[in-house]
């Protein structure tokens, strides 16, 4: 975090402090008046000072390679999260699906990788998402109000999502596979990247995706009736909706244990079939449909696995994805990144800096205490239990803030606070009746 003409590591430092100790409220002047930083200064260095985020996040990704527990057996995992917004102003905020609330309206989302293994997760990459309306002629003032780079160009989540497995593997991160939601499952083009690159994925496909159970045939039709065909087409075999495939002959379930939890172990039946897809390209590729079902909820997921990975292989990779809810959920409701509030696009980029390194940092004393404190067996005895509970962040920060109390105002500080903020109000209004051609009352 040093510029060219200014070390401003200890404004970091203060906003780490912040992003850890503070329950709620979590936003540049809240952080800023409680870790004794001077309200414009800290948003000066958040949504101003030129401070790349990008390093740091490079620099994350170089601790995690230095983990040894880490080297084997970590799944990269691809999903978005959205967060309200009041007004379209902040960089990405429009109209769009908010999947949290299940429909359109006003919000910002972002597009995040999670690395996870076993108990640990954290955020390794994200990129804020700007709708397509944003790059047009009618958006200009937007893009000059957050601060939009001029080379930024329009990317779908898809995307977007590509390109972070793309610099998260430059890196030299180690990870087994990679598993997403439906929204990029379902793009043929992203799976073809993926098995490009020979990157093994786990894509969550909706349960109306047509698969063939032998090798699709490619061709003309000659129709012996009507006009001639001229655009080329599956002409053999029949196809499949995955979700018709619960029911077939061929579907045969075996039951998998996933892992043990504090309530019990997860285990989900599981049905595999080699199968055909066909994309936009009439390119056919096999891939393995994965079908897990609990109770009379199925899930339908593609893999280019080999066709020999055991099942509880490929069921376990595939219900690796659970992590990434969780690690959007400490995120946001143990660090605060949904009380984040400002307009820029750089702001927006610290803030996930921020972000990561809070995670990072939690993430690595549950590492270290895995390692440095072996649970006493006879615990589980004690407790007639077969698992012991890991740290979880909520817990980490408990002990912070026991460690580290924020400190608390004084009733002379807090009258003065108090007046300060009234201060600031009358100050914002007499500036906004400015702009009104006349007075319009006291």
């Amino acid at each position: 975090m040093r510029t060219p003409t200014r070390d401003t590591s200890a404004y970091g430092l203060h906003y780490l402090s912040g992003l850890l100790r503070m329950n709620s409220r979590r936003n540049m002047a809240q952080i800023g008046r409680q870790t004794g930083v001077s309200e414009q200064n800290m948003q000066h260095f958040m949504s101003n000072s030129p401070w790349p985020g990008c390093a740091v996040i490079e620099g994350i990704q170089e601790e995690i390679k230095l983990r040894g527990e880490l080297s084997a057996g970590a799944m990269l995992i691809l999903d978005e999260s959205a967060d309200d917004k009041a007004g379209e102003y902040s960089v990405g905020a429009g109209r769009q699906y908010n999947g949290r609330r299940g429909k359109v309206d006003t919000c910002q989302v972002g597009v995040f990788v999670t690395l996870a293994k076993g108990t640990f997760w954290t955020w390794i990459d994200g990129d804020v998402f700007l709708p397509e309306r944003w790059f047009s002629p009618e958006y200009a003032d937007h893009r000059r109000r957050a601060d939009v780079p001029a080379d930024r160009r329009f990317m779908t989540k898809v995307e977007l999502g590509w390109q972070m497995i793309q610099r998260v593997r430059a890196q030299g991160v180690a990870f087994d596979a990679v598993a997403c939601d439906t929204l990029y499952g379902q793009s043929a083009w992203l799976r073809h990247q993926l098995d490009e690159a020979n990157i093994e994925y786990y894509a969550d496909v909706p349960a109306n995706t047509r698969v063939y159970l032998t090798e699709p045939q490619i061709g003309i039709p000659q129709n012996k009736r009507g006009k001639k065909a001229q655009q080329a087409r599956v002409v053999s075999p029949q196809a499949y909706r995955v979700d018709q495939l619960r029911q077939h002959d061929t579907t045969h379930w075996q039951t998998v244990e996933l892992r043990a939890s504090e309530r019990g172990f997860v285990r989900h039946e599981f049905a595999v079939h080699r199968v055909w897809t066909v994309g936009d390209d009439l390119r056919a590729r096999e891939e393995l449909l994965l079908i897990r079902r609990d109770g009379k909820t199925c899930t339908y997921t593609l893999s280019n696995a080999p066709s020999h990975t055991p099942i509880e292989v490929l069921a376990r990779r595939k219900s690796q994805r659970f992590f990434v809810e969780r690690s959007i959920q400490d995120a946001k409701s143990e660090i605060g990144w949904d009380e984040f509030q400002a307009t820029k696009w750089l702001a927006w980029e610290h803030q996930l800096a921020m972000t990561m390194l809070a995670l990072w940092f939690i993430a690595e004393i549950k590492l270290d205490w895995a390692a440095d404190h072996d649970r006493d067996p006879a615990l589980l005895d004690e407790y007639d239990v077969s698992i012991l509970p890991a740290l979880s962040v909520a817990n980490v920060r408990t002990m912070l803030c026991a460690a580290m109390p924020l400190p608390q105002l004084s009733p002379t500080e807090a009258a003065a606070l108090v007046v300060k903020h009234l201060d600031n109000r009358t100050r914002s209004r007499k500036s906004r009746l400015k702009n009104y051609p006349t007075r319009l009352g006291p």
